[in-house]
């Protein structure tokens, strides 16, 4: 018995903090019961809605997902590790989820999720556990051979749950797409250079498409941090509608 409890504290007590700093979740309601908004970290969240939980691009490692619930459905934007960590997918709960991925990512896995894939292309939906997925462009500007998101690769995603339309910019610029967007209830958006955009640039995005909430998530750069705070205030002065939450995306950083 004491070397079982002594296992239990020298393999589970550098887990726990993990959990504990983890933001405390968000609420939002909807037709059909509470969404439950879980940061993780970078750009990485959990959603659980309607019994189901879904992993937004998991990534961290599995101790960042301790004491989180299976998952029932998979979001993976793009094949940057950041998004496609394939050693964070094989130490968590997923051999039961669907998942949702473009074709690059789907390309990606290994064999033993292939049965469990469902391939969208820019521009297509389909519907899973009751849950909308629309997949929408992400990509840099301008457009180039050697662009790290070229038009096409990966996937934002549209969910619509419960009458509630959530969108994921996964890793994006301020496209044309990304400002035709209607109706979103709640948007996660990326502000990162040199990989997605500035924020400045995150905002005028977001100040085109008026999400009624928006996080800024995926916000650690090159260079260290984005300046939320400024994002915030550049929103905010824009459009006093637009409710902005700020989250620690990077806890113990």
């Amino acid at each position: 018995m004491k070397l079982k409890l002594l296992f239990l504290l020298v393999f589970c007590l550098p887990v726990l903090p993990l959990a504990a700093q983890r933001p405390t979740p968000d609420i939002i309601e909807t037709k059909h019961g509470n969404l439950t908004i879980q940061p993780i970290t970078h750009g990485t969240l959990v959603l659980t809605w309607n019994g189901k939980t879904i992993y937004v691009d998991p990534y961290g490692g599995a101790p960042a997902f301790t004491g989180i619930p299976p998952a029932d459905l998979v979001l993976i934007t793009d094949i940057h590790k950041d998004h496609l960590d394939l050693e964070t997918l094989r130490a968590l709960p997923a051999s039961k989820a669907v998942f949702v991925v473009p074709q690059a990512v789907a390309d990606e896995l290994p064999e033993t999720y292939k049965d469990q894939l469902v391939v969208l292309k820019n521009g297509k939906s389909t519907e899973q556990l009751d849950i909308g997925i629309s997949a929408v462009p992400m990509y840099n500007l301008p457009e180039t051979e050697d662009s790290r998101h070229p038009k096409g690769r990966g996937n934002g995603y549209v969910l619509e749950m419960g009458g509630k339309k959530i969108y994921l910019s996964g890793d994006t610029e301020d496209t044309e797409e990304m400002r035709a967007l209607q109706g979103i209830d709640v948007a996660f958006v990326c502000m990162n250079l040199p990989f997605t955009m500035t924020v400045q640039q995150a905002a005028e995005g977001v100040l085109a498409f008026k999400p009624k909430i928006v996080y800024p998530y995926h916000y650690r750069g090159q260079e260290g941090q984005s300046d939320v705070n400024e994002f915030k205030k550049l929103v905010t002065a824009g459009n006093k509608n637009i409710e902005v939450r700020l989250r620690n995306w990077y806890p113990g950083q």
